[in-house]
């Protein structure tokens, strides 16, 4: 029912198994959820009494060893549970295939899923995923938002050199991201930081609150509590002794390009901002618009991208004009029911328009995030930007279109009589600024490439030039 910005992965991992005695077998499937496929890893092991357990991995979302709580297993069929992320599976064996037919469920979603049974999980190959050691300093921080009560942790890289370095703050896209902001086994920062830490300039990235070793509670924070992350960690690096105070920036992309003008125009201490990806739209047409082109995109007939965009954009309007939580669920329910009533029986039946499918949306789209993100305008942030600033979109970016988000952001910054702006369409660019075929997020785990070089050299010499 509805599509939420900037490509949030939810963790689904997914599960069976089946037997095979005193060794541990592979069994990997993927599993479709909207526009995104993620693989999933089934790993069973039978010991000497011929107990059978199990665990699952998520290699897109770096998830490894997810005990299964309980499973069975018979002649010609699996049944197991995973009570950690309330999942659930059964699963009929074809023998002659090897390959488990079944299905997962897990809350309110129920989606198809077929493992095979393998010798040999699928290789991932990520070449521009940098190794240690590395030429430059790399150091594990800890530093403190006051304001919230919480510690964040993260990398700080910087050359080798005694010197003081201008120096970046990295944010990451909307969802609960580490400080590598790792998708589909790709790590966008940790490549940006190298290449700008090789290139004479201090990066930190840190990890999203309540993720990975930073504490906090990710689930109910909005952008604004995102933004008093990214100052604490701007105050953070005026601590630093390599760091030249006056040549501070922050790096943000997707939402984190929403979140950069608003911590500039709440701190001095921020010199330049870099927009990847960032939005020049309000959030409301913004999603709109990224949910025709990704149906589009995805091979949707035109009847039915039509259907979805009015229905979205009547639920932001319930979500935005009516603050009653109950009310707007009503509101929201209603407009469910008419249109399942125009559905075929068939139709029906399909897992976008299942009873646990809305109720799912619904509290996402009435989360404190969402409803936050519906009614935002960069443009009323960005309008008093005096600071220069580099907006990067690629051209084939579906989930934060070029054309009217850069345009967006350089009315605005005009608006703002800021002299010392560049915004930059790069072709053939995605969203994760990969180059790509289509655009299309079901691309972005396929593609080998994590970072175009083309984008990190002109984001590299953009701030190395305005910082001299």
């Amino acid at each position: 029912m509805m599509n939420r910005i900037f490509m949030v992965v939810v963790l689904f991992i997914l599960s069976t198994t089946v037997l095979t005695a005193q060794q541990t077998d592979l069994w990997e499937g993927k599993l479709k959820i909207g526009g995104v496929t993620l693989r999933l890893v089934l790993k069973t092991t039978t010991d000497e009494k011929g107990l059978i357990t199990a665990k699952l991995d998520s290699p897109d979302q770096s998830v490894e060893n997810i005990p299964v709580s309980s499973i069975t297993v018979t002649e010609d069929s699996v049944k197991f549970e995973v009570s950690s992320i309330m999942a659930k599976y059964a699963g009929k064996i074809e023998k002659d295939s090897m390959v488990i037919v079944g299905i997962f469920k897990q809350a309110t979603l129920t989606l198809p899923l077929n493992l095979k049974k393998v010798e040999k999980l699928t290789e991932i190959k990520r070449p521009q995923t940098p190794k240690p050691p590395f030429p430059y300093n790399d150091e594990e921080v800890v530093f403190e938002n006051k304001s919230a009560d919480i510690k964040l942790a993260g990398s700080f890289t910087y050359p080798k050199e005694n010197k003081k370095f201008p120096a970046v703050v990295m944010v990451t896209g909307s969802g609960a991201q580490d400080r590598d902001e790792t998708i589909f086994e790709h790590k966008p920062f940790l490549v940006i930081a190298d290449y700008l830490s090789l290139n004479g300039i201090a990066v930190l990235r840190f990890d999203d609150r309540g993720v990975g070793k930073s504490t906090g509670n990710f689930a109910e924070a909005t952008s604004v509590d995102f933004v008093t992350d990214a100052l604490a960690a701007v105050e953070y690096l005026k601590t630093r002794k390599e760091v030249d105070p006056a040549k501070i920036g922050i790096i943000g992309h997707s939402e984190g390009g929403m979140i950069a003008p608003m911590a500039a125009s709440n701190s001095n201490d921020v010199a330049f901002i870099v927009l990847l990806s960032g939005p020049g739209m309000r959030g409301s047409d913004l999603l709109a618009l990224q949910t025709e082109l990704i149906l589009k995109a995805n091979g949707t007939p035109p009847d039915k991208v039509e259907e979805s965009v009015k229905t979205n954009k009547a639920a932001y309007k319930i979500v935005v004009e009516q603050p009653d939580s109950a009310l707007a669920f009503k509101e929201l329910e209603k407009l469910f029911e008419d249109q399942i009533a125009n559905l075929t029986e068939e139709e029906k039946k399909q897992p976008e328009y299942s009873r646990g499918n809305f109720e799912q949306s619904v509290r996402t789209l009435l989360s404190p995030w969402f409803r936050f993100f519906l009614k935002f305008d960069p443009k009323e942030y960005l309008e008093n930007i005096q600071i220069p600033v580099l907006a990067l979109n690629g051209e084939k970016d579906l989930q934060v279109p070029p054309k009217e988000n850069l345009r967006g952001i350089e009315e605005a910054l005009k608006i703002a009589g800021n002299k010392n702006f560049k915004t930059v369409q790069l072709p053939g660019l995605n969203h994760l600024f990969q180059n790509s075929k289509t655009g299309s997020p079901n691309e972005y785990g396929e593609i080998e490439e994590t970072f175009s070089p083309d984008a990190l050299k002109i984001i590299g010499d953009w701030i190395i030039d305005i910082t001299k």
